[in-house]
């Protein structure tokens, strides 16, 4: 008894040693003090480093997340127009988000409202931002209605924007990136709503705020971190603000049309889709909509509707957003409606040559234009930091880049698709790829698929059902437009990959 009395009394004396212990541990070691060196985070006695436990990025509005995971991209049906553009890939794609629908006409009348609202002293970026509303114009056609109407008239406001270049979607992601940000720090009270302050330049930009180019009209400020009492503005690592809107990529946009959880168990892949549904119709199988039609497309050679009173899709032109049923991801219109720009860069051999892991052609590396003692440079004239390409110089020493723009990079750049010959237009050179080019009938050869040529995908309300697989891809040049495109944005996902609530496919906010 007594050595079973000692040994009980021993344990005791452990796990109250081993408890107070763990203690100092956890607060030596938790989540105000470094693991590494013991000191205080946020503490502005010491100077210590500030840290933010952030559990998982929000996402912002109108976004649904998109779990990453691996895929065949590519069409694997027959390629009935022969352009072999599309040869099929297995690829990985990092979880983002998407927006649930394209961008609509209301979406594009904010912009407009916004634009010409605070850019008082330059009406041209108003101007610039306009739709080409004359893209519903047709020689042998009447469509007039569509020209004065489509685009401001209320009852289209929920419909898809069209007559939007690449390079207007491009900047409506910026723009759209600072207003989300601005609402999350009026929504903090770190600022104050001041519309009426922002002319100009002087507005709210994501980047030149954090990088105190813009101040703003301060409300409270911050007051995480180490400066409780004082506050101070919002920096990128304390994990308030999002990243930025911006084009998905075509294997992103690819991989969220296709949406392949729906026909997946586990890590099996029953089938694979032709359309961002199951099966080879066109029409729905379910009981309760059963012979309906998937999306809004065009049936045959003059068939946009169908018959009167028995009608089809059930539209004539476009349809409003969520007109039609979602995918598995629940992205409305992934298939028809209107094509959608990707931020890719044409080349017919891209699959080929990108990347396993989120593959992309149109990279341009840039760098912040600074003055000579290295600070930044002011900001342009509508209140955006100025970048520039980086240059060979700068890049001489790299390993996994040697210049900035690497759109052409291994397919089309002078050294892969020419020759070593630098004159590459001159008549006396030897073009083994003649056939990318043609005579512009001024003495200039030019490519029909250059830099500035961008993917678009979807299939739309004139296309044949063909053009609806997520896999198929055409492109247009970048400035143009057209009234069977339009675009939805993307978002990178910053942290878990899973979106910090296991594998949860669609996360609302």
């Amino acid at each position: 008894m007594k050595i079973n009395g000692f040994l009980i009394f021993a344990t005791c004396c452990v796990l109250t040693v081993s408890t107070t212990s763990c203690q100092k541990i956890k607060g030596l070691f938790g989540k105000k003090k470094s693991a590494t060196t013991g000191w205080a985070y946020n503490d502005s006695k010491n100077g210590g480093l500030e840290y933010n436990k952030v559990k998982n990025q929000k996402a912002g509005p109108g976004l649904i997340f998109i779990p990453g995971g691996t895929f065949v991209m590519g069409r694997t049906q027959e390629d009935v127009m022969g352009d072999w553009n599309n040869i099929p890939k297995r690829v990985s794609i990092a979880s983002f988000y998407m927006d649930e629908t394209e961008v609509r006409n209301v979406d594009w009348l904010e912009y407009l409202n916004w634009l010409n609202r605070v850019f008082v002293s330059y009406p041209e970026v108003y101007k610039k931002a306009l739709p080409d509303t004359l893209v519903w114009r047709d020689q042998l056609g009447y469509n007039e209605p569509m020209v004065k109407n489509y685009l401001r008239f209320p009852a289209y406001a929920e419909y898809p924007v069209v007559g939007v270049s690449w390079e207007q979607a491009t900047e409506y992601c910026i723009w759209r990136t600072d207003r989300v940000n601005e609402q999350i720090l009026v929504q903090k009270r770190v600022l104050a709503h001041d519309p009426d302050n922002q002319k100009d330049e002087n507005n709210f930009n994501t980047e030149a705020y954090i990088a105190g180019l813009y101040t703003g009209t301060v409300d409270k400020n911050y007051r995480g971190g180490s400066n409780k009492k004082e506050g101070r503005p919002v920096r990128w690592e304390d994990g308030l603000l999002l990243p930025e809107y911006r084009l998905p990529t075509e294997a992103e946009w690819e991989y969220a049309a296709y949406g392949l959880i729906g026909n997946t168990n586990d890590e099996r892949i029953g089938n694979n889709r032709i359309y961002p549904w199951d099966g080879a119709w066109m029409r729905n199988s379910e009981k309760k909509n059963r012979g309906k039609m998937m999306a809004n497309y065009s049936r045959g050679r003059g068939d946009y509707m169908g018959v009167a009173g028995a009608s089809n899709d059930g539209w004539d032109y476009t349809a409003p957003v969520k007109s039609f049923w979602p995918n598995d991801f629940g992205l409305y219109d992934m298939a028809g409606n209107v094509n959608e720009w990707v931020a890719d860069v044409y080349r017919t051999l891209s699959f080929q040559d990108m990347a396993e892991f989120n593959p992309y052609r149109g990279n341009v590396f840039k760098t912040f234009v600074t003055n000579e003692d290295g600070s930044l440079a002011e900001k342009d004239s509508i209140g955006r930091i100025r970048y520039r390409n980086q240059t060979d110089a700068e890049l001489a020493n790299r390993e996994n880049y040697r210049t900035a723009d690497n759109r052409n990079f291994d397919d089309g750049d002078l050294k892969s698709r020419i020759s070593s010959d630098a004159n590459w237009k001159s008549s006396e050179n030897d073009r083994s790829t003649s056939d990318m080019y043609y005579n512009d009938g001024k003495g200039e050869i030019t490519s029909l698929v250059d830099d500035e040529a961008r993917v678009y995908k979807g299939g739309s309300w004139k296309d044949r059902a063909y053009w609806l697989n997520p896999g198929t891809r055409r492109f247009m040049n970048q400035r143009r437009s057209s009234n069977d495109i339009g675009f939805r944005c993307a978002m990178s996902h910053v942290g878990n990959a899973t979106g910090g609530k296991g594998n949860k496919v669609s996360q609302k906010r």
